[in-house]
């Protein structure tokens, strides 16, 4: 029986369009140092890894006259120097010429009759230190069959390890057509659930194809009396072909400093830090927000949930729909509402600890942003206006066949008619932010970044003025006489 899509997979292949397409991407900084690390040294880490994600071998093959769901098949013609490909910056080698190319990149859909994937090494940057960009469409990464390959290349040493996968892999052979056909009457003959799933699918496509006839509909009917299409905020917006892409790099110092005097976790930190940089964004656009005094945003969370779909992780993912408090002008407020509006995730018993997610095998970071614009895509229809995926990393240094990961920022896909979405990567001492916006619908997107910076130290700034909070039992501050 062949491994077909699920109706989920086939839900985000649905939604994927010129404006919307459905890949996540990690771009991650390195200094190689006396490593040697380069183009060709790459391609070999990824011919020796590769066995680990099997998918990244295989590519979709359509079922005729939709008998079956489409299947994963191995590409008889798989050609890694396709998907690897070299790239270069030209001098000064910036990072706001880094983010252009990164921009550039993520709005570029993938080849759905190849691997649905491609990494990027980028040279010329500053100091003589080099970008890998990794980009992975979100069916291929589920979590539980397959996770991103950026999880599997990296070390915890500057000696590559041999991670002792015999790798003899030879391609199956795929059938025509007429075989194809065949395979899939076979299936749905032999498996309830491949029938089911094929019924449901065929279903969902047509209530699609109605669904944006009516909205078609709606559109010329309202270009005939004259009327644009209505988008009540800044945060919801027609989206075009292409991106922007910012980072804001700190230090996760600062995010427990902050979390010492005035409690809570340093994920509602980083969640007040996000609420402060958007208010102060919409307050230089000097933009009406419809009367919304929050902004609702779906925040992914690593739980222990049995019912939940299984992932490879060891943990399930969930949503938690936070509203991040915009009108507030309390930078303190602003953190006590957030770490009010979580604590009922975090009292339920089945969250997962940072540290917990950051000891997962591999650099995990890169499958649970994965996880996790998959998840919000799942949750679309919840109404909210913007995803977070924020996902602690190990702190230690990671390596790539001897050269040293000193940043890593995650490159989110932006859902229909949502222009932004932010992902967040602790690791190594730094937190670091990656803004995925809208070219046309957000062209101040790098003022979003600063606004971000200048949140954060609003926060800092409080917590130098205020002393640390009693842990519970104690009326006092540590370091206090009686």
């Amino acid at each position: 029986m062949s491994e077909r899509l699920r109706p989920r997979d086939l839900a985000i292949l649905a939604a994927e369009s010129p404006t919307t397409p459905m890949h996540n991407a990690t771009v991650e900084i390195f200094d190689p140092g006396a490593s040697g690390f380069d183009h060709d040294r790459l391609v070999d880490l990824i011919a020796d890894r590769i066995a680990f994600v099997p998918r990244y071998r295989q590519r979709l093959q359509l079922v005729p006259g939709r008998l079956a769901n489409p299947a994963w098949v191995d590409d008889e013609t798989f050609d890694l120097g396709y998907h690897v490909r070299r790239s270069a910056l030209p001098r000064p080698g910036t990072m706001d010429q880094l983010r252009e190319l990164v921009a550039r990149i993520a709005s570029r859909p993938l080849d759905r009759s190849r691997p649905l994937w491609e990494v990027y090494f980028v040279e010329g940057l500053a100091e003589g230190r080099i970008a890998l960009l990794t980009k992975s469409h979100q069916i291929l990464v589920d979590g539980r069959e397959t996770v991103d390959i950026g999880q599997v290349l990296l070390d915890t040493s500057a000696d590559r390890s041999t991670l002792g996968h015999d790798d003899d892999w030879r391609p199956r052979r795929t059938a025509g057509p007429v075989g194809v056909a065949l395979n899939a009457v076979t299936d749905s003959l032999e498996s309830p659930r491949t029938l089911w799933s094929t019924t449901r699918a065929n279903a969902e496509s047509l209530a699609r194809q109605a669904s944006a006839t009516g909205g078609r509909f709606a559109e010329v009917a309202n270009a005939l009396a004259g009327r644009g299409p209505v988008h009540s905020t800044p945060v919801h917006r027609k989206l075009s072909q292409q991106r922007r892409f910012v980072t804001v790099s700190t230090e996760l110092a600062d995010y427990r400093r902050i979390r010492e005097v005035h409690g809570g976790t340093v994920n509602d930190v980083i969640l007040a830090t996000l609420a402060g940089g958007l208010r102060g964004w919409l307050m230089t656009r000097a933009e009406s927000m419809g009367g919304l005094r929050t902004i609702k945003a779906i925040v992914p969370m690593s739980v222990i949930d049995d019912d939940l779909e299984a992932t490879s992780l060891g943990t399930q993912i969930t949503g938690h729909l936070v509203n991040l408090p915009i009108s507030e002008p309390s930078p303190v407020v602003r953190l006590h509402q957030v770490s009010y509006d979580l604590k009922a995730h975090r009292d339920n018993g089945r969250n997962v600890s940072a540290r917990r997610l950051s000891g997962i095998a591999g650099f995990a970071p890169t499958t649970f942003h994965a996880l996790g614009s998959r998840l919000a895509a799942a949750e679309l229809r919840g109404g909210f206006h913007l995803a977070i995926t924020n996902v602690p990393g190990p702190q230690f240094p990671l390596y790539a066949d001897g050269a040293r990961m000193l940043e890593s920022y995650p490159v989110h896909p932006l859902l229909p008619d949502h222009p932004l979405a932010i992902g967040v990567t602790s690791y190594d001492g730094g937190v670091f932010y990656g803004i995925t916006a809208d070219r046309d619908a957000v062209p101040d997107a790098d003022v979003l970044g600063q606004c971000v910076l200048e949140s954060l130290e609003e926060l800092k700034d409080s917590a130098s003025d205020s002393r640390p909070r009693a842990p519970r039992g104690r009326t006092k501050a540590p370091g206090r006489k009686k």
